[in-house]
């Protein structure tokens, strides 16, 4: 899945439309309150102007109904926060194929900087238009993809851009490069042992990820609410825990095709009341013997033991979902004795984004991990074994 980056394109002069990822959060005065998405976003956009390129950006932010203009989910208060830290202004344009757009686009100069208006402000963006695309393919000589979080998506600026700009360049960012560098050698070239975490809420989240993965890993750790979906299908007692009811048979066949590489929780710790979890009446139960009128909210000690040993052997670990209520300590604690086994370990790392990677971002421990994602839903595609459109229409290396 080699593609070419847009450090190997040759852009002096010319007009770069990149698709990057500027979804950042915005308090009620649209404020951005974490910019990292941005500052991620840094070595693709200095690249570009750096060796004298006119770059147009354009991302999506929030989800505004019905393709509406909304200022809540305005990208404008983005560029203002790349224009600091560039330290030299960025433009703005009020909409994404319009008449500001397009004057705005056609008037840049040389290591300029123009950042297009919300791109689901238009209905074509969701729908993939091919006339919208062509709108924005008109502006530029050359497209790169920096949006590894949309890029199992069928977007417009993801899918119907590139194929409209067929013969020009259309290369991969920093991002995204790295991304594809990180999950496919896991998937295709692992170190072994290689071992996948899996927490989260729903089996059904992640029937697609267990099944690909059960036939490339040597080892299986699950965790999180789905377990007790397995412990209900093996015929535990779950209490008031968290629960599909309807999956239960699909997770019997999950197991029986698992086998010793499907490992579950052999304790749980639970409490009595989530909405109070520091206060409420809490212990450590048996997998599988959780009381009524309590719900398990985290993997416990034993389980904790058991997983960090696994995990100490491994070559290659990657890890999608948190192992228990991870933002409400001590529930915290299953989730973070993973991460530390991870940290602790000579493995290649990768977190798969989401929850996982707010966890070891909170926890602390995103600096001693190999890789964190910036796309929860598409590493976990990447982890099912699909392949996006969206970066097999690019160039290859």
């Amino acid at each position: 899945m080699a593609k070419k980056t847009i450090d190997q394109t040759e852009v002096q002069g010319k007009t770069v439309l990149m698709r990057v990822d500027f979804n950042v959060p915005l308090d009620e005065n649209c404020q951005i309150t974490d910019d990292r998405r941005i500052r991620m976003a840094l070595p693709s956009i200095e690249s570009v102007i750096k060796r004298g390129g006119k770059l147009i950006l354009m991302s999506h932010l929030g989800r505004p109904s019905g393709g509406e203009g909304d200022e809540k989910y305005s990208l404008e208060p983005t560029a203002t926060r790349l224009g600091e830290m560039l330290g030299s202004p960025v433009h703005f344009a009020a909409d994404t194929v319009g008449e500001d757009a397009s004057t705005k686009a056609a008037a840049l100069k040389e290591s300029e900087v123009l950042v297009l208006e919300n791109l689901r402000f238009n209905n074509g963006e969701k729908k993939g238009d091919a006339e919208f695309a062509g709108k924005l393919a008109a502006m530029a000589d050359v497209y790169c993809n920096d949006a590894f979080g949309t890029c199992h998506r069928q977007d417009a600026s993801m899918v119907a851009v590139p194929e409209a700009m067929s013969g020009k360049p259309r290369v991969v960012g920093h991002l995204v490069s790295k991304e594809i560098q990180y999950l496919s050698d896991a998937i295709e070239n692992p170190g072994r042992p290689f071992v996948a975490i899996l927490g989260g809420a729903k089996v059904s989240d992640k029937i697609n990820v267990i099944n690909n993965l059960l036939g490339i890993c040597d080892a299986i750790l699950i965790g999180g609410a789905m377990a007790y979906t397995f412990s209900l299908a093996q015929g535990g007692q779950v209490g008031d825990s968290l629960v599909e009811k309807d999956k239960v048979d699909l997770a019997n066949e999950l197991l029986a095709k698992g086998g010793d590489k499907l490992h579950l929780p052999v304790d749980t710790h639970c409490g009595d009341d989530f909405g109070n979890i520091a206060g409420c009446n809490k212990k450590v139960v048996a997998a599988g013997e959780i009381p009524d009128g309590m719900e398990g909210l985290d993997i416990g000690p034993e389980t904790a033991k058991k997983y960090a040993d696994v995990i100490k052997d491994a070559k290659t670990v990657v890890w999608n979902g948190p192992m228990g209520v991870f933002e409400k300590p001590p529930m915290d604690a299953g989730t973070k004795a993973v991460a530390q086994a991870i940290a602790n370990s000579d493995a290649l790392s990768i977190i798969g984004g989401g929850d996982s990677a707010a966890a070891v971002e909170q926890l602390g421990f995103a600096d001693q991990v190999s890789h964190v994602s910036t796309g929860g839903g598409a590493s976990l595609a990447m982890l099912e074994g699909q392949r996006f459109a969206a970066v097999d229409l690019l160039d290859e290396a």
